[in-house]
């Protein structure tokens, strides 16, 4: 093992669809392939917390990552709140925490903001950003960048404390930060523009066609893979 290794908690909250794993993988391995690529002394740890399996500690790992999901944060499901509450130790522990999508959201939940099903309907294919004055680490001001995604939910109030570093109209609250040791995206940086043509068409039926169709000519756009890949691992290292 590397002087410079870090291992990262991967708090897993939902299974890839079985028809696309085989080809895909879980969520825990898209985030594994893509930081791996850039960090070669990153491993993970998964917890299956859907499934009640959490840290017995938020020193069992040296930061934690939380994954989308298909369910929605205020649903009243037990596994959710005992997430929460994990999440309130690691915030009060400043434990470095990443969430993406449902992770954003849930971390919003957990610490005193508030996520509901956004008025403006589903957010799918890629979708662009512009960095707010509080990102000058990250660009300047007003510069764009995309990401995929895939939701409905959206933040409405953000932790307090939290500052906004990117947004959209169609999303205000898109990337977001708390201190130094949380980063959270609405976004997905983990999906591949194959695996997001492969969940749209396999969800047409929930998506509606319109959606649908919209987003697959959206993915001829440029998606910004190798900068916000950069952006999580410098969140991890610093």
């Amino acid at each position: 093992m590397s002087d410079n290794t870090l291992t990262i908690g991967i708090l897993k909250t939902d299974d890839v669809r079985p028809q696309l794993v085989d080809e895909f993988g879980e969520y825990p391995e898209m985030f594994a392939r893509l930081l791996g690529e850039f960090d070669g002394d990153l491993e993970f740890k998964t917890y299956e917390v859907q499934r009640g399996d959490l840290p017995a500690s938020v020193d069992e790992v040296d930061a934690y990552l939380i994954t989308g999901s298909k369910t929605s944060v205020y649903e009243p499901l037990p596994w959710i709140a005992d997430t929460e509450a994990f999440l309130r130790k690691a915030h009060a522990a400043k434990k470095k925490m990443l969430g993406v999508c449902f992770g954003h959201q849930l971390l919003a939940q957990a610490l005193g903001g508030k996520t509901v099903k956004a008025e403006q309907g589903w957010g799918l294919g890629v979708h662009h950003y512009q960095l707010s004055d509080a990102a000058a680490d990250y660009g300047q001001a007003g510069e764009d960048f995309s990401m995929l995604v895939s939701h409905q939910d959206q933040v409405v109030e953000n932790i307090p404390g939290a500052e906004v570093l990117a947004s959209s109209d169609f999303c205000p609250n898109a990337m977001v930060k708390v201190d130094d040791h949380i980063l959270s995206f609405q976004a997905h940086p983990e999906f591949t523009k194959n695996y997001s043509e492969s969940l749209l068409k396999l969800r047409r039926e929930v998506f509606g066609d319109d959606n649908v169709e919209k987003a697959l000519a959206s993915l001829s756009d440029d998606v910004s893979f190798n900068r916000v890949t950069n952006w999580m691992i410098q969140f991890f290292r610093a």
